[in-house]
């Protein structure tokens, strides 16, 4: 029995998406070599993430980096980077923000379970604007001397009423106010590595076991040196608030290698895999009963790849979409979907390795034309 099986466990395809509960993603033989060879000794932990965020920071063009235990992870110790800087008094008093900066700015239209992430450094967040629309005069009025930080949160909830990245950059920067941008799944493109940082934002915050295929349990801080360096403080090994936030030697050296092979990656080559196989599996689908199957542009989380949107109409495909669904991943091999409004479904190629867009067909159109035998879930 695999270790999995032992522990009455089944692994699945995942035609859904780099999601944590789906364990993010797979690290490849070069990532899984690195960590094991950094297991096999002892090294000064604190040197040696200093010397990998060297190496990230240079390789994604980005003045300094640091290795966080996730992008969660990440966004705590930005947001008590901002607060305290360097200074250890301020570092050894959070979570007690008394004499401190103690708000932090986001769009209204922003706020999502991750900001718990923010939050629990101490901070109050101040919202703008609205799903109708935020004016440069409320962020402009939100500021005040409180303010630590600007927090950005780039995916499926920006540009629903929110200003520009730009014009929040330009904003926050004449008011000496860092803006912390949570790109933690905005990737690809890998140029998204360096291109906030870019235009002016101070921190820019990846996971590292999504896209980068790196460690599930990694995450990726790229920014101003100073910022970094304060992360570092408030960071394991530290007794400081991130000292829970463990990074071992293994997750610092496997998420070095990760970013080293996406950026030697052949991106156009595998966004025509996604093309064909959406391409592939649209055709088939739609040529069933009662079965809708377009392209959809971008995926779940705005990056820019297709998945396939698949529409079931139950009275004529003899099936629901929750049924479908559920034997999905009932049988064997299982595969977890995205449900898509009521009757609809999204199958994203993204986190298939070649091969598996087959079986995903395959059981689609064995459970849709009547011929699946597995269990019924």
């Amino acid at each position: 029995m695999g270790l999995y099986e032992e522990l009455g466990l089944r692994p699945v395809i995942n035609a859904c998406a780099t999601l944590t509960r789906l364990g993010g993603s797979r690290m490849p033989p070069e990532v899984l070599q690195a960590m094991e060879e950094a297991a096999r000794c002892f090294v000064d932990l604190p040197l040696l993430q200093q010397r990998v965020g060297e190496r990230i920071a240079a390789l994604t063009r980005n003045e300094a980096a640091y290795v966080s235990s996730g992008a969660a992870a990440g966004l705590t110790l930005a947001t008590a980077a901002c607060i305290t800087g360097e200074d250890p008094a301020k570092i050894g008093r959070l979570p007690d923000l008394t004499g401190l900066k103690d708000e932090v700015i986001v769009h209204r239209t922003h706020r999502n379970g991750y900001d718990h992430a923010v939050r629990q450094v101490g901070v109050r967040l101040v919202e703008i604007g609205g799903a109708d629309g935020t004016t440069r005069e409320q962020l402009e009025e939100a500021f005040s001397p409180q303010t630590a930080a600007f927090v950005w949160f780039q995916g499926a909830m920006t540009g629903r009423g929110d200003l520009p990245l730009p014009i929040v950059i330009e904003a926050a920067k004449a008011r000496g106010v860092p803006v912390i941008v949570d790109a933690a799944a905005q990737l690809p493109p890998a140029s998204n590595l360096w291109h906030f940082t870019g235009i002016g934002a101070d921190i820019a915050i990846f996971s590292g076991g999504k896209d980068l295929r790196g460690p599930q349990s990694s995450g990726l801080i790229l920014g101003r040196r100073d910022l970094i360096r304060a992360c570092a403080l408030n960071g394991n090994p530290n007794a400081s608030i991130g000292r829970p936030m463990k990074v071992g030697k293994e997750e610092m050296i496997g998420l070095l290698a990760a970013v080293r092979r996406y950026l030697q990656m052949d991106h156009a080559a595998r966004a025509d895999y996604c093309e064909r196989t959406v391409a592939e599996w649209n055709a088939a689908l739609n040529a069933l009963p009662g079965v809708f199957a377009r392209r959809d542009f971008p995926n779940e989380a705005g990056q820019p790849l297709p998945w396939s949107l698949v529409t079931i109409t139950e009275t004529a495909a003899g099936c629901s979409r929750d049924a479908l669904l559920r034997r999905l991943e009932a049988g064997t091999p299982a595969v977890v979907a995205a449900p898509a409004g009521a009757d609809s479904l999204h199958l994203n190629p993204m986190t298939l390795e070649p091969g598996e867009e087959k079986i995903v067909l395959e059981r689609m159109v064995a459970i849709l034309s009547g011929r699946d035998v597995s269990p019924q879930g």
